[in-house]
């Protein structure tokens, strides 16, 4: 394993996967652990797992999530900052562009480049569950855990079914699995340089702005105010991810936002790299607030997702260490490989695959990553130029 690095290197691998990180949260931790487990082996496939456990079970955008507590583990605070700016300023800047520039650069998301990209975020999402499978499912009874988890995400497809599977899949792992767990070796660990005070303040900040910045809103009638309001509740309240957000935010800037330029600013949102939560740097911006906006929008959005891992992370990391939760986490592990599984059928093959010709694109992309170890990000470079010119 690497030894720790600067915030500076933390952003240089952040913003590749910033500019070429296709195909919704689900496929972002596919490149995820392409760049960082495989690639720089930055952490275990045991370690990235748990910590992908931990980033299903609180509120906001998961991948973006993951990519902060990876950036905290690396290079502290500025590592954490590092990560979400080089992943999630490439598509705020294009969404903030499309907001000013709307009439120039309507996006066709059936165009053949977007589709081409779709398509090899099957090829990232199909390698990263294989090579998850064999890691964390290597086993009769993890792999029929897995399975169930994947049945299970499939039969309740709502954010509901995702906190089930984790939670029953904890459970079986904890009455079911009888073997010990492996023990957990230094390169298992996930160590985060985080105070237990820093902790529980960062977690008393996220509660008081929960219930602090409605009561600013309704006393100074500012509208800054009010984005912050709306899109930091948006950030704290919603579990699954971007488009899960879609919904509330559509009904809470209903009176800022039409409904036509709502609708434009998504389908513009599904043809950019990085978290679809960059969305709402396109809503700050068409409320007439502008830039301004735009960075309010933004960082309150966002802003939940940081102080909770800050305040999760170093307790989650001494949990992980007790035996029974060991346990626990060994069927979590198999369900997050069924999750995965659950999710590279739908949404990322139902909509990646619409036709022979995205499936050729696709099957072309998992031979280049998993055979001949291709990166990603040319691995998708190549997928958008082909389905430009054939689909």
């Amino acid at each position: 394993m690497e030894t720790r690095g600067s915030a500076w290197q933390v952003f240089r691998a952040f913003f590749v996967l910033g500019l070429t990180s296709f195909g919704g949260p689900i496929a972002h931790l596919g490149y995820f652990r392409d760049a960082f487990v495989e690639k720089r082996k930055w952490l275990s496939d045991r370690a990235y797992a748990d910590l992908v456990a931990l980033c299903q079970l609180l509120p906001g955008p998961a991948s973006s999530q993951v990519g902060m507590a990876l950036g905290l583990q690396r290079a502290g605070y500025a590592g954490m900052f590092a990560a979400w700016f080089a992943f999630t300023m490439p598509s705020a800047v294009l969404m903030v562009g499309f907001a000013y520039g709307l009439e120039y650069f309507a996006v066709d998301p059936q165009a053949g480049w977007v589709l081409g990209l779709k398509a090899a975020a099957v090829a990232v999402v199909a390698n990263a569950v294989l090579a998850m499978a064999r890691s964390l499912a290597p086993d009769r009874e993890r792999a029929t855990i897995a399975v169930g988890a994947m049945i299970l995400a499939l039969l309740i497809p709502w954010v509901a079914g995702q906190v089930a599977v984790i939670v029953v899949a904890a459970l079986v792992g904890l009455f079911w699995l009888k073997a010990s767990p492996p023990p957990m070796l230094m390169w298992d660990r996930f160590n985060v340089r985080v105070p237990r005070w820093v902790a529980v303040l960062a977690l008393l900040i996220f509660a008081g702005l929960l219930i602090g910045l409605p009561l600013l809103a309704s006393a100074t009638k500012n509208l800054g105010v009010d984005l912050a309001d709306i899109f930091y509740r948006a950030g704290s309240l919603v579990f699954g991810g971007g488009h899960v957000v879609l919904p509330l935010l559509q009904s809470q800037t209903s009176e800022l936002v039409s409904h036509d330029l709502f609708l434009a600013g998504y389908g513009a949102a599904q043809a950019v790299p990085g978290p679809l939560f960059t969305f709402a740097a396109y809503l700050g911006a068409e409320t007439g607030l502008g830039i301004t906006g735009a960075v309010i929008a933004l960082l309150a959005i966002f802003l939940p997702s940081a102080l909770l891992i800050v305040g999760a992370l170093p307790f989650w990391e001494k949990l992980r260490h007790a035996p029974k939760v060991q346990r626990a986490l060994m069927g979590v592990n198999a369900g997050v490989v069924g999750l995965l599984a659950a999710a590279l059928y739908t949404p990322v093959f139902t909509e990646g695959i619409p036709d022979a010709m995205a499936m050729i694109i696709a099957a072309a992309a998992f031979v280049a990553l998993a055979a001949w170890k291709a990166p990603a990000w040319a691995v998708v470079i190549a997928a958008g130029v082909l389905g430009y010119f054939v689909l």
